[in-house]
């Protein structure tokens, strides 16, 4: 079984920096692309940042030059540093991961955490 959890989350003042993880943890053979959404009340989950098993990335265009994400694979960890927080920015991260299992290591499911939430307010 393959667990994904966040961490990092909190209150964070307008023009303040938060960094999220993400820590996989279980069987795993391989994590492939992983990314972060968000969602915040009302609205719909969306991509926020990307990146591939080659550290190919893509960020939501909003936040692009504020947050960066990487990945420790050692340690079976995805990042979001997130800078120059904006109210709008304000929702619960979800970590998300494409993770090939030693009992299946050529076929890469979809993994899910349970989500950190993220206040950016004054």
């Amino acid at each position: 079984q393959v667990q994904l959890v966040e961490s990092g989350g909190g209150l964070v003042q307008p023009g303040g920096s938060l960094r999220l993880s993400c820590a996989a943890s279980g069987s795993i053979f391989s994590i492939n692309a992983a990314g972060w959404y968000r969602q915040a009340p009302g609205k719909e989950r969306e991509l926020v940042a990307r990146i591939t098993s080659t550290n190919s990335i893509n960020y939501k265009d909003s936040v692009k030059g504020r947050f960066t994400i990487s990945r420790d694979n050692p340690k079976n960890t995805v990042y979001l540093q997130m800078n120059s927080l904006k109210p709008d920015d304000a929702a619960v991260y979800y970590c998300n991961a494409a993770i090939a299992t030693l009992a299946r290591r050529y076929v890469a499911m979809d993994y899910w955490g349970k989500g950190t939430l993220v206040t950016v307010s004054s």
